[in-house]
């Protein structure tokens, strides 16, 4: 095996490795990308809303399943996120 196949393997292994952490993690893991749909779900986030992976992934996170008085808040909490701000 090459050097560039073994760590192409390495990483695959860490990709899983981190994917199976992210599904079992015992609290719930999201994730959303610049325009504000949802990219990542695991099962915990799943089991707490009782939305699936499937039904939420490529949805926008705020406008289809944050309720109406907490729109604004989470909208601005995720946005001031992905500009790096805390």
């Amino acid at each position: 095996i090459t050097e560039k196949k073994q760590t192409a393997d390495e990483l695959e292994r860490v990709a899983q490795d981190l994917r199976a952490l992210i599904d079992t993690a015992n609290a719930p893991i999201f994730g959303i990308d610049k325009e504000g749909l949802v990219n990542e779900w695991n099962n915990k986030a799943a089991e707490i809303t009782e939305y699936t992976k499937e039904e939420v992934i490529g949805r926008k996170l705020v406008g289809d399943f944050i309720t109406s008085e907490y729109k604004a808040a989470v909208k601005k909490v995720l946005d001031d996120a992905l500009k790096g701000k805390e």
